[in-house]
């Protein structure tokens, strides 16, 4: 993803572009068994998605977010948007493959925009908080990031 302005560097934004590399790499795969019409694996990999995103958004709505919400917050709020309407969908698949012949299609519609998300993330959000945010600002987000965990450690880093 971005490497261009050096915001990598900071321990909470890598962790959370990683996370959004995995994210990627798992849409491709929601994608390629869209393909071959496995709405099974779909569900499989939206569980996977979910439990990714699960300490990744509080990472970034309780720590991040707040830190830039009273200089961008229109912005922020439709990220928050966005983040419930793609919960919403993956949360059709929490406990089994949906049943509803239509959730693939919504699948695929949340997954691309959850790609369109990750860019405005890594893009605007990750810059804008390497600029402005203070090293309490920077201290909370870790705090949060310490209560959410991460799966990257037991996925092996990716």
């Amino acid at each position: 993803m971005c490497e261009y302005c050096g915001c990598q560097a900071v321990t909470a934004i890598d962790e959370l572009t990683r996370e959004h590399d995995l994210v990627v790499n798992l849409i491709a795969d929601a994608r390629t068994a869209h393909t071959a019409g496995d709405a099974d694996a779909m569900a499989v990999i939206a569980r996977r998605i979910a439990e990714v995103l699960g300490p990744h958004t509080e990472v970034e709505e309780h720590g991040l977010f707040p830190a830039l919400a009273d200089e961008f917050p229109e912005q922020i709020a439709g990220l928050e948007a966005e983040h419930r309407r793609i919960e919403a969908v993956l949360g059709e698949a929490a406990d089994a493959t949906p049943a509803d012949p239509g959730w693939p299609l919504r699948l695929l519609d949340a997954l691309n925009l959850l790609r369109a998300h990750i860019l405005k993330e890594q893009d605007g959000v990750f810059p804008a908080a390497l600029a402005g945010l203070s090293t309490e600002d920077w201290e909370a987000v870790e705090a949060v990031r310490a209560r959410a965990g991460t799966l990257l450690r037991a996925a092996g880093g990716q």
